[in-house]
């Protein structure tokens, strides 16, 4: 992969991203033993050698999980009430963390990583990575309030949509699928309770493409090859 000098310092752990500018600038860094003062430099992480001071740095190794998050289990790294968080989950060698974030009682998809830039990737709204849910409401759906969602509603200030809506089951219009590219917290209930409808239920089946096929608790590794498919479909 290609990066950035400095982005590299600071995914590898030696430092921030700001202070590793300054460790190049003070001439401090080398790239196959050779100084780089250039704070545009850009390296090749599987095939350029990067020294501090000397000493070869070893780059830290991204790892990807895919859980299927069951409820009654928070989206966090750590608990002030001592509630089992998704990280006490997934065993795994690295300082993981969870991307973007599900309600406590809400289930599906979750992804947890170490790949900082890969995080950013999926929430920023810019890339317009879909999420997809489906949704048990308190009451059936109308046609009216269906063409609402889909062209705007203002929620918390600012105006979200469901850019898909589609129905379950058709002589039940309580049972909802939708899809929508934003990520804000309680996204998908807050646009229903715009509307005067309750969320009973709510389960991520799909985020950037990916569903998740093992039972609710349980998790996989993703491949990079797996990522590498999710930047180029959505970059």
């Amino acid at each position: 992969m290609i990066v950035r000098l400095n982005k590299f310092l600071a995914d590898s752990g030696v430092t921030s991203r700001r202070k590793a500018e300054e460790l190049i600038k003070d001439g401090r860094v080398s790239v196959n033993d050779k100084v780089v003062i250039e704070l545009s430099t850009k390296i090749n992480t599987n095939t350029d050698f990067v020294s501090l001071d000397g000493e070869l740095i070893k780059p830290k190794k991204h790892v990807y999980f895919l859980l299927n998050k069951p409820r009654g289990v928070v989206t966090t790294t750590s608990d002030e009430k001592n509630r089992k968080t998704v990280v006490d989950l997934v065993k795994s060698n690295e300082r993981i963390y969870p991307v973007g974030r599900l309600d406590y009682n809400t289930t599906g998809v979750l992804f947890l990583t170490n790949d900082g830039e890969f995080a950013n990737f999926l929430t920023h709204p810019s890339n317009k990575v879909p999420r997809e849910y489906d949704v048990k409401l308190d009451k059936p759906l109308t046609d009216h309030d269906e063409s609402n969602l889909l062209n705007g509603l203002i929620v918390d200030g600012t105006k979200s949509r469901f850019t898909k809506i589609q129905f379950r089951n058709k002589k039940d219009k309580r049972f909802v699928r939708v899809t929508g590219i934003e990520g804000k917290n309680h996204y998908v209930k807050k646009m229903f309770g715009a509307l005067g409808y309750q969320v009973l239920s709510l389960n991520r089946v799909s985020f950037a493409g990916v569903t998740v096929d093992l039972p609710a608790g349980s998790y996989k590794k993703l491949s990079r090859t797996i990522i590498d498919e999710i930047y180029q479909k959505y970059a």
